[in-house]
């Protein structure tokens, strides 16, 4: 079964944005655009800007991760430049969540939300059924590079049983440290989407046709 791959823009080379993403095109089922405030997390990203100037070329839907402390400043801009899935932290929407899917929904987009590691499943439960895509990160937001955490496999299996259990309709997104080494425990555990960066995909081959391949090559190697 093949997988379904979100590429983490973050992680592209920046010289040749068009000609990557128009690879990207045939290869992935989501593009990841992180918007990091400097804020929320001590780093700089992507940006409503880029997501509107991606949006010429994309072809696949665009995940906003709003990594911000306030993510109802971004969800207009955001929507209006053109991402499907809006995501923000479980932790910045802890006192106003439904109104913030509320704004999410009337900006034409879907609802997504992201559990940090030290952030328990049962925190994001009772609205779950409004979500659409529950992105689990495996590393501590903000940077690439980072090692996997283990732990986040369990939270994955919990968010697999919750769905099953209550007949919600999410998706599982796993990111961070998202790769060959992972790949098969991550899949095992319920994950349905993977967010590939650095070591999943763009340090796999200068040529990004050929490190394309070889993510799906490592895929299938470690899941057959």
């Amino acid at each position: 079964m093949k997988p379904r791959f979100s590429a983490s823009l973050m992680c592209m080379d920046f010289l040749h944005v068009k000609e990557q993403i128009e690879i990207l095109n045939d290869y992935v089922d989501y593009f990841h655009i992180d918007i990091i405030d400097g804020h929320y997390s001590k780093n700089l990203s992507l940006s409503p800007d880029l997501i509107q100037a991606f949006s010429k070329v994309v072809n696949k839907p665009m995940d906003a991760h709003l990594a911000t402390t306030n993510p109802e400043n971004w969800i207009q801009p955001c929507a209006k430049a053109g991402a499907t899935y809006i995501s923000p932290h479980a932790e910045t929407i802890s006192n106003n969540a439904f109104r913030i899917f509320n704004m999410i929904e009337s900006a034409g987009c879907k609802v997504g939300v992201v559990l940090n590691p030290a952030t328990p499943i049962n925190f994001v439960e009772t609205y779950l059924g409004r979500v659409e895509l529950l992105t689990i990160l495996t590393v501590d937001p903000g940077f690439a590079g980072q090692p996997f955490i283990s732990e986040m496999l369990d939270k994955i299996r919990a968010a697999a049983k919750l769905r099953e259990e209550n007949g919600y309709t999410y998706k599982i997104q796993v990111d961070g440290a998202v790769n060959k080494t992972t790949f098969k425990r991550l899949k095992d555990a319920g994950a349905d989407v993977f967010v590939l960066g650095s070591s999943g995909l763009f340090n796999l081959d200068d040529d990004l046709l050929k490190a394309c391949s070889q993510a799906y090559e490592n895929f299938y190697e470690v899941t057959k």
